[in-house]
């Protein structure tokens, strides 16, 4: 008998509005995405943990607004002038507390863009007052931008985002695997992430269907 295959297939996230599961815990988010004409100021910042929804709710205002992703760090290597024509949004501006060229770009890039009537979008993890950005210009813009964060999941909202996790992935666990996790992992969004990833290898590897025992198994025999 011919050795089966396993392929494993990279995740392909889905980051529709309809994709996006609204709890309590993100809801105002959600609300303040979805009513992006009502922005003071015409600008945003959307923080949350790692996975906490950013990224989806940031394409889900990109496409609804004809909006251009761009990430804080290649800042220094684009033409400012040219992203100003256009709503921004501008990912993980923490990463660059420290690089004093892309602090520089993203400081000229707010004044040029609101000054055309356009909207910003700006991310990151933690409260913009603790991103400790070296620019103080650029600080004191950021700590008068209108903030709205995502909070960490309840019961509720993890399950929804391991179901999501598992279906960017095209397989379907077991009924009885995401309550077994929910009950066993860590709870954050990144370890979502990790163990669906690991879940995953270890099936495709194993030629076994996603059931709990698999996942008992990862977990290091817990039941």
């Amino acid at each position: 008998m011919a050795e089966q295959l396993s392929f494993d297939l990279p995740a392909k996230p889905v980051l529709g509005r309809d994709d996006f599961f609204v709890s309590p815990e993100n809801a105002m988010a959600v609300a303040m995405i979805d009513a992006a004409e009502r922005w003071p100021n015409d600008k945003l910042i959307l923080s949350g943990p790692a996975g906490a929804g950013k990224t989806h709710l940031t394409h889900v205002w990109a496409a609804t607004n004809d909006a251009r992703i761009v990430s804080a760090a290649h800042l220094p290597s684009l033409d400012v002038l040219t992203l100003a024509e256009h709503p921004i949004a501008v990912e993980d501006v923490p990463a660059i507390s420290s690089d004093a060229d892309a602090q520089q770009a993203l400081f000229h890039l707010h004044n040029l863009i609101l000054a055309q009537g356009h909207q910003l979008l700006m991310t990151g993890r933690g409260a913009p007052n603790l991103w400790s950005l070296s620019l103080p210009d650029l600080q004191s813009r950021v700590d008068g931008t209108t903030h709205i964060s995502l909070l960490a999941p309840d019961d509720t909202l993890l399950a929804a985002v391991l179901a999501k996790l598992f279906a960017d992935r095209q397989i379907t666990p077991k009924p009885d695997v995401i309550p077994f996790l929910l009950s066993r992992m860590d709870r954050s969004f990144r370890a979502a992430e990790d163990i669906v990833s690991r879940l995953d290898k270890a099936a495709l590897s194993r030629h076994h269907t996603l059931s709990r025992r698999l996942a008992s198994e990862l977990l290091g025999g817990q039941e």
